[in-house]
C-alpha cells in the first residue's frame, strides 16, 4: 500500500540561521531530516510531502529535495499565515506560524495516502518507521497512532526536557497527553519534572511522532476555524497538532493508539546535545 511521510519543516530556515547552517551526523555526515528520509524510504514508503514555507522554497528545493529526486516521489505543501478561512484575516504584527495543527492541514489535497507526520528537527530511529507503517497498512480511518518512546530514551545529559507523557486505556489507546517541563534523571531508572514528580525510565511518552489516515484532514479543518474564532487576533497562539487529536480522541470521533518502541530518539534542545548526537550516530549509523 502506498504511504506518505509529512515532514513539518517550515521552520527550518529561522530555527537554524538558513538552510546551509543544518547540523550534519554520523560517518556520511547526514541532517536528521536525511536520516528520516532514508529510513522512510528503507521502511516502504513511496512519497515524501515537505511542509515548507514560500520564502524558503527555492533554497530548500535545491539543497533538500533535490537530493531525494529518483529516490522517493518528492511533494510540497506551504505553510503561510495568510492561508486561513474566509472571513478571517492576519492581526496586524503578527509573524508567529499557526502552529503544528496547520502545518499538516497544509498536505489536504496534497497527500492522499495514509502518511505519517513527523518534525525535521528530530532523529527518531530506523526501526520505528516500519512499526507505524506497519500500521498504516492496516487501513483504518477511524484509528491513527502515535508512536510511545520509552522515556529513559528520549532525555538530555545537559538539563530538563518537556515531555507529553502518555496515558493509555487498558487496550492500549490513547487517553491523554499530559505535558511534563524541566524532567531530568534523578536516580536509577528514574526522572523527575521540575516539580519532583517522579516517571520510570519506561514510561511512554510522545515525540510528536503520527500515523493518520486522511480523514484528519477533515478533523484539522473544523478544528482550525473553531481554534480561530477564539485566537484570531492573538499574535501568539498556536493551533497545535497534538490538542487537535486530543480533542477528536475525547470527542469519540476517533481512537489513538500508543505503539511503543524500543528505539532512541536523539534531538538538540542544548547546544551541547550536538556532540552526544554524533557520537549516537556514529555509533549506531
Amino acid at each position: 500500500m502506498k504511504k506518505t511521510l509529512v515532514v513539518m519543516a517550515a521552520g527550518m530556515g529561522s530555527r537554524f540561521g538558513g538552510l546551509k547552517q543544518l547540523n550534519k551526523f554520523g560517518k556520511d555526515k547526514k541532517t536528521l531530516l536525511d536520516f528520516a528520509v532514508e529510513d522512510a524510504i528503507s521502511a516502504g514508503f513511496s512519497e515524501v510531502c515537505f511542509v515548507i514555507r514560500r520564502d524558503i522554497e527555492e533554497a530548500f528545493k535545491s539543497e533538500v529535495s533535490k537530493k531525494y529526486e529518483g529516490k522517493i516521489e518528492v511533494s510540497h505543501a506551504f505553510q503561510s499565515l495568510e492561508s486561513l478561512p474566509s472571513g478571517y484575516a492576519v492581526p496586524e504584527g503578527r509573524t508567529k506560524p499557526w502552529g503544528t495543527g496547520q502545518a499538516v492541514l497544509a498536505c489536504k489535497g496534497i497527500v492522499k495516502t495514509p502518511f505519517l507526520a513527523i518534525n525535521s528537527d528530530d532523529y527518531y530511529g530506523r526501526g520505528v518507521y516500519e512499526i507505524m507503517g506497519g500500521f498504516l497498512d492496516e487501513k483504518n480511518p477511524d484509528t491513527f497512532a502515535l508512536a510511545g518512546y520509552r522515556l529513559g530514551n528520549t532525555l538530555s545529559e545537559n538539563g530538563g526536557v518537556s515531555r507529553g507523557i502518555c496515558k493509555s486505556d487498558e487496550n492500549g489507546f490513547l487517553v491523554d497527553v499530559e505535558e511534563h517541563s524541566g524532567i531530568v534523571k534523578c536516580c536509577d531508572g528514574f526522572a523527575k519534572d521540575e516539580f519532583g514528580e517522579k516517571f520510570s525510565f519506561d514510561t511512554l511518552v510522545s515525540m510528536n511522532f503520527w500515523a493518520f489516515d486522511t480523514s484528519i484532514f477533515d478533523i484539522l479543518e473544523k478544528d482550525f476555524e473553531e481554534f480561530l474564532r477564539e485566537n484570531s487576533a492573538s499574535l501568539k497562539s498556536e493551533f497545535y497538532l497534538p490538542f487537535a487529536v486530543d480533542k477528536a480522541v475525547k470527542s469519540g470521533k476517533v481512537k489513538v493508539r500508543v505503539v511503543p518502541n524500543s528505539e532512541k530518539w536523539q534531538g538538540i534542545t542544548y547546544r551541547e546535545d550536538i556532540e552526544a548526537v554524533e557520537k549516537f550516530l556514529i555509533e549506531n549509523r
